[in-house]
């Protein structure tokens, strides 16, 4: 197992990624019956979009049975043996991938997935999804 030596919970990347595309959400609830709920967006976003839409709802489905509360990997060995380190940071890959999701949805992403990865020698490609 390879990883960045960085831990985040899921409400950091939920939080990172709905600010990048203009999207505030707001917490309400507590344990399982907490929501991520549109508190305010940028015009953009608008459309597809209505404050008080519930964007992040909890699904006790995908709870593991012995569910760790916090994993972080230790990248140093990697970084001794391999001489690996990550070439995208975090904030980075969330751009990134919020970028791609909003091309796939027929929204103009962004756009600053696609300079990361320029500027660090990555092609960007076209994202396509296929429903059967």
């Amino acid at each position: 197992m390879i990883g960045t030596g960085e831990s985040h919970s899921v409400r950091e990347f939920v939080k990172v990624a709905f600010e990048y595309a203009g999207v505030e959400i707001e917490w309400q609830g507590q344990g399982i019956g907490e929501k991520g709920i549109v508190r305010s967006l940028d015009s953009d976003m608008s459309s597809p979009l209505k404050v008080g839409d519930v964007l992040v709802e909890i699904d006790p489905r995908y709870f593991r049975p012995t569910e760790i509360d916090y994993l972080l990997a230790d990248a140093s060995l990697t970084k001794k043996k391999l001489n690996w380190s990550p070439k995208v940071t975090f904030n980075e890959l969330v751009r990134i991938m919020v970028d791609a999701d909003m091309e796939l949805a027929g929204l103009r992403p962004i756009g600053d997935g696609q300079k990361i990865l320029n500027a660090k020698g990555i092609n960007w490609t076209e994202n396509k999804m296929t429903v059967k």
